[in-house]
C-alpha cells in the first residue's frame, strides 16, 4: 500500500516514445535543405525510422545498461591462450547494430551520403554516444584507405555496409567490417611525428613488421586499423588487421583499457605490437600525415556533431523539464527569467547543428570552393563547438535542478561525456592552429569562408559588423599565434551567424546575432535581450514526446 504522504507529483514525465528527428526542427530542416529533392523522401523516411528508434524507451535503455555495464578486458580464454579481446554488454552491440544498418558508415559512396549519414549520427548520438567511436572512425578511414586502391577495394565495401558482424575473423568472409585507429603513442598528445613505432618491410610488395606502443587505440575490436609507424623512409600509415587472410590472430596485444572520466561505454585500449604485428601499407612510404589528414578532417568534422548531439539531447531535456514543471506559481517554462535560459540554450544548440550540416554539405557536393572552405571551417567549428558543449550541458542540467544532478535523470551522463570532442582529434589549440595553418598556405580557404559569410551581408547590422572586424583582424597577423584562438573563435561565430541569417527563422538568428555578435549579452547563458521573442525560440526547440 502506497502511503498517502509518498504520492509523486509535480514530476515531469521522462521524455520517451518520440521521433528525435523529426522533432529537432533544426535537423530537419537543414537535411531538407541540403538534399537534392529527388532523394528526400528516401532519406527523410530512413531519419524518422531511425529517430522513432532512438526516442523509444527501448533504445534508451540501451544507452543506460552500455554505460552501467562498461566493456571488460579478457587478455586469455580459460585454457591460457592469449586472446586480448573486450567484452561489451550486449545493450552495445544492439546500438550499434542500429547504427550500422543505418548507414551511419555509407556516406562516401552514395548521393547525398554525408548530409544523411551526418543527420544520422546527430540522432543516433542522442541515445548514447560512445558507440559513435567505431562508426565514426570506420566512416573516416574510407579517405586513407583510397591511397591504396587495391586495400580499398576490398575494405571499402566492409566499411560500407549495413550489417554488423562482431565476431573477429578474417575479413574476406565477412558482410561487414569496422575500422579503428591508432596513433597516438606513449607521450601522448597531438605531435604524431614524434612516434617510434618501427615498420620493418618484408619480401612481400607492400607488407611490413611493426614494433612498438600505442597508447590510445580507438575500438580495439574493430576488425583492423589505421596506425601510423616510422618505416625506412619516413612515417608511414599502414592497415593493421586484428585476423589475418589465414584465421590466426595477428599479434595485437592489449595491455590495458582506459579508465576514462565519460565515454564510459566505449572501449579506449593501450596495444602493443610486438615485432611479429603484421602490417599493410597505405599510400607511400614518409607520407604517412598526408595520408591520415583526410580521415582526421572526417573525425573533427564528426566532433562537432557529435557536440551538436549532447546539445541538443541537453537541451531537449530541459525544455521538456521546464514545459512542466510548475513552480512559484506556473510552468517553469513560462517564467521569463527561465525562458531566457532556455532560449540562450536553444540558439547555440542550433547554431552547433546548422555549422555542422553545412559542412556535411560540402563534402557531398564536392566543388573546389567547398572543399576549400572545409579546410578553414572544419577545425575552426571542431575548436568552436565541442569547447561550447560543456557549458551548454551543464546550465541545462542547472534547469532541472537537484533532479538534473542525479544519475537517473540522464544529464551526469551527458555531462561527462561533454569535453571528450574537444580533446580528441586534436584539442583546442591544435585546431586553432590548423586555422592558422590554412590562413597562411591556403589563400582559397580564406576566400571560400569570406564567400560562404558574404551570402548574409546586408541582412543583420550586428552580423555585418562582426564582419567587418574579423576582416580588420586578419589583416594584422603580427603576433597572430597568441590570438589563434580569438581568431578561430570569432571565425566560427560569424559562419554561425551568416549560416543562421540565412536560413534560420528570424527569431533564432536575430538572438544569435544579438548574443553573440552584437554584445547584447553577458557571460553566462540566460542573458538575451528581454525584448526578443524568446517564447517562439523555446517552443521551436521543444521535443515532443
Amino acid at each position: 500500500m502506497t502511503a498517502a504522504s509518498h504520492t509523486v507529483t509535480n514530476q515531469a514525465p521522462p521524455l520517451v516514445g518520440y521521433d528525435v528527428f523529426t522533432s529537432d526542427r533544426a535537423l530537419a530542416e537543414a537535411v531538407s535543405r541540403h538534399l537534392p529533392a529527388e532523394l528526400l523522401d528516401e532519406a527523410l523516411g530512413e531519419l524518422r525510422a531511425l529517430g522513432r528508434a532512438t526516442g523509444s524507451e527501448q533504445v534508451r535503455e540501451w544507452g543506460e545498461l552500455a554505460n552501467a555495464f562498461p566493456p571488460r578486458l579478457r587478455t586469455h580464454d580459460r585454457y591460457g591462450h592469449r586472446i586480448d579481446e573486450v567484452e561489451f554488454h550486449p545493450s552495445w552491440h544492439r546500438l550499434l547494430g542500429k547504427a550500422v544498418a543505418a548507414g551511419l558508415t555509407d556516406a562516401w559512396g552514395r548521393p547525398g551520403g554525408h548530409v544523411r549519414r551526418a543527420a544520422g549520427f546527430l540522432v543516433a548520438t542522442q541515445a548514447e554516444a560512445g558507440h559513435g567511436c567505431p562508426v565514426s572512425m570506420t566512416h573516416a578511414a574510407v579517405p586513407a584507405l583510397r591511397a591504396e586502391p587495391e586495400l580499398a577495394a576490398v575494405w571499402e565495401p566492409l566499411a560500407a555496409s549495413r550489417v554488423y558482424e562482431r565476431e573477429l575473423r578474417p575479413a574476406v568472409g565477412k558482410a561487414g567490417a569496422l575500422l579503428g585507429m591508432g596513433l597516438t603513442e606513449k607521450q601522448g598528445g597531438s605531435d604524431v611525428r614524434a612516434n617510434t613505432t618501427s615498420a620493418r618491410p618484408l619480401a612481400a610488395d607492400g607488407a611490413y613488421l611493426l614494433t612498438g606502443h600505442k597508447w590510445f587505440c580507438s575500438a580495439p575490436m574493430s576488425d583492423a586499423f589505421l596506425v601510423l609507424a616510422q618505416a625506412p623512409g619516413g612515417l608511414t600509415c599502414f592497415l593493421v588487421p586484428r585476423v589475418l587472410d589465414d584465421g590466426t590472430r595477428n599479434a595485437f596485444a592489449i595491455q590495458r583499457l582506459k579508465d576514462k572520466l565519460g565515454n564510459r561505454s566505449n572501449a579506449s585500449a593501450e596495444v602493443e605490437f610486438d615485432g611479429t604485428t603484421w602490417a599493410r601499407r597505405v599510400g607511400e612510404e614518409g607520407r604517412g600525415l598526408r595520408t591520415v589528414m583526410g580521415m582526421v578532417a572526417a573525425t573533427r568534422l564528426d566532433c562537432v556533431l557529435g557536440s551538436a548531439a549532447l546539445m541538443r539531447q541537453a537541451v531537449a531535456q530541459a525544455v521538456h523539464h521546464a514545459s512542466y514543471r510548475a513552480a512559484f506559481g506556473g510552468l517553469l517554462a513560462d517564467k521569463p527569467l527561465m525562458r531566457n535560459v532556455l532560449a540562450d540554450l536553444a540558439v547555440e544548440s542550433e547554431a552547433a547543428t546548422v555549422l555542422g550540416m553545412r559542412l556535411a554539405a560540402a563534402y557531398d557536393s564536392g566543388t573546389e570552393r567547398d572543399l576549400a572552405l572545409l579546410r578553414i571551417a572544419v577545425p575552426a567549428a571542431k575548436y568552436w563547438v565541442t569547447k561550447r558543449c560543456v557549458p551548454v550541458v551543464a546550465e541545462a542540467l542547472e534547469c532541472l535542478g537537484g533532479n538534473g544532478y542525479v544519475e537517473e535523470s540522464g544529464l551526469p551522463r551527458l555531462l561527462r561525456e561533454s569535453p571528450l570532442n574537444s580533446v580528441w582529434e586534436g584539442a583546442g589549440n591544435i585546431q586553432a592552429l590548423d586555422v592558422l595553418r590554412a590562413l597562411r598556405t591556403e589563400p582559397a580557404a580564406l576566400d571560400a569562408y569570406l564567400r560562404e559569410v558574404g551570402e548574409a551581408r546586408g541582412a543583420d547590422p550586428r552580423l555585418d559588423r562582426a564582419i567587418r572586424g574579423l576582416l580588420t583582424e586578419l589583416a594584422d597577423l603580427d603576433g597572430v599565434e597568441a590570438r589563434a584562438r580569438r581568431l578561430a573563435e570569432r571565425m566560427a561565430l560569424v559562419l554561425q551567424g551568416a549560416l543562421l541569417v540565412r536560413w534560420a527563422p528570424p527569431e533564432v538568428a536575430d538572438a544569435f546575432c544579438a548574443g553573440r555578435l552584437g554584445g547584447e549579452a553577458g557571460s553566462a547563458f540566460g542573458t538575451l535581450p528581454h525584448t526578443l521573442d524568446l517564447r517562439a525560440v523555446v517552443e521551436r526547440a521543444r521535443a515532443m514526446g
